[in-house]
């Protein structure tokens, strides 16, 4: 890569971070939805708390495998704009919104008929069983406005107006915190009741963006009515990010799986850990879709060697926000555990994961911040082989834990340590390894 010198290296940091701090904002709001939920359901029980594990986890898969709304809408909409065809890219944008509200709808329904069956193959059973079903089923129609949010979202990005994400998510935040306390504790609906307080919190979000993202579209003289070709265009630039997603998802619904199959208390703790985890990464992630934003925009200007400074810088700033957020996670491991459980024997758990999860933290943030890079350049192909390959070697090693669970691990402590460290080593490693070797080249610019 070309060599940097500081004025400019010191302008592209000020760009990445304008951009990334709002970002964190927007990408904050479902896992926040359900770090909240987990620190109010552990209080209720350690089963309530594994059911909601197990039920977010479904949740979250189905969402997480559209997060293609956000990603290729950045993408478009930024080499649209990069390339002064802004009235295209908004369009672009608006086609992405009409494909969330018709996936969300249809996503959500499924869901809700199919919710217990759903959570009986992920490993829950009996009371555990009873809490997750209630969880997904009270949750799932908020769906269509957590899509909505994605999509537009991936408007406000292209566009870099950020700020509004921000001022989104904190909304979204107060309102799900409050009615999650006065439906679970107030009503006495148990984790119901906070499924029910992530939906409202879920459409609110979805309104608070969808209208401004139209009126900026429409004061630049795009068009709102649906476009079957755009739609379906949409569809197919996100069906390759579509892959890459399911096959992580795939890994992330086996280590619960995993994780189910190692006890209620482990199953716990896992998930109020992982609820932390998916916080965190989101704060990472920012500086990726940051980065995203900034480098398809510059692609689609044909600025090659401005976009290989950005993604320098970013790499950077990633493996440097990993090791600050890593440390934070440390204490957070000691001092924190008391808010997810009751139980001291699951709070020794917690305090196990965040500490091995803090100390690979930084490779993370490296490897998001690339993969950001790559995403915002349109190389998703490559991506998507990297996370099936991904898959295909961390799928196995997950089968061997299981098959030796009982027999070399006989502690819950070591159980819950080998869990996170073989997530960061080989689900988090095996793409940092295939994101090194893309960006030593130049054909993910091509």
């Amino acid at each position: 890569m070309p060599r940097t010198n500081p004025a400019d290296a010191r302008a592209i940091n000020r760009q990445i971070l304008t951009l990334a701090i709002p970002t964190f904002g927007q990408l904050i709001a479902e896992p926040a939805f359900v770090l909240i939920d987990t620190a109010i359901v552990g209080h209720i029980g350690d089963t309530a708390l594994a059911g909601l594990s197990i039920g977010s986890t479904i949740l979250l898969t189905v969402v997480g495998l559209c997060i293609f709304l956000a990603y290729s809408t950045t993408s478009q909409v930024g080499h649209l704009i990069g390339a002064g065809r802004r009235r295209e890219g908004l369009e672009a944008g608006i086609d992405g919104l009409w494909l969330a509200l018709i996936i969300g709808v249809a996503a959500s329904l499924v869901l809700f008929l199919t919710a217990e069956p759903l959570c009986w193959a992920v490993g829950a059973r009996d009371a555990v069983l009873d809490n997750a079903t209630a969880y997904l089923r009270a949750v799932v129609f908020g769906m269509p406005g957590m899509l909505l949010v994605y999509a537009a979202n991936g408007i406000f990005r292209g566009l870099q107006k950020v700020r509004v994400t921000l001022m989104a998510a904190v909304c979204g935040a107060v309102v799900n915190t409050v009615l999650d306390v006065l439906f679970v504790f107030g009503f006495g609906w148990g984790v119901a009741g906070s499924g029910v307080a992530t939906l409202v919190a879920q459409w609110f979000m979805g309104v608070f963006l969808v209208v401004p993202a139209l009126l900026w579209a429409r004061a630049d003289g795009a068009d709102w009515r649906p476009r079957l070709h755009g739609i379906l265009g949409s569809a197919g630039d996100g069906a390759v990010l579509f892959v890459r997603t399911l096959a992580l998802r795939v890994c992330m619904v086996a280590t619960v799986m995993l994780a189910t199959s190692m006890g209620t208390q482990v199953l716990a703790a896992y998930q109020s850990v992982n609820s932390c985890w998916n916080f965190v990464i989101n704060m990472l992630d920012a500086i990726g879709i940051a980065g995203q934003a900034l480098v398809a925009t510059e692609l689609g200007a044909g600025h090659r060697d401005r976009a290989q400074r950005m993604t320098r810088a970013a790499g950077h700033a990633g493996l440097m926000g990993g090791a600050a957020i890593g440390a934070a996670l440390i204490v957070a491991g000691f001092a924190a555990a008391p808010l997810f459980s009751p139980t001291p024997d699951v709070q020794r758990l917690i305090t196990v994961g965040m500490v091995v999860l803090a100390v690979f933290l930084p490779l993370g943030g490296w490897m998001w911040a690339i993969d950001g890079i790559l995403i915002g350049a349109g190389d998703y192909r490559y991506l998507a082989v990297g996370c099936i390959v991904t898959a295909a070697v961390y799928l196995p090693v997950l089968w061997a834990i299981r098959c030796v669970n009982d027999t070399l691990l006989p502690s819950d402590a070591m159980r819950m340590a080998v869990l996170w460290a073989v997530i960061n080593l080989l689900f988090v490693g095996v793409r940092a390894i295939f994101n090194g070797a893309r960006i030593c080249t130049d054909r993910w610019m091509r």
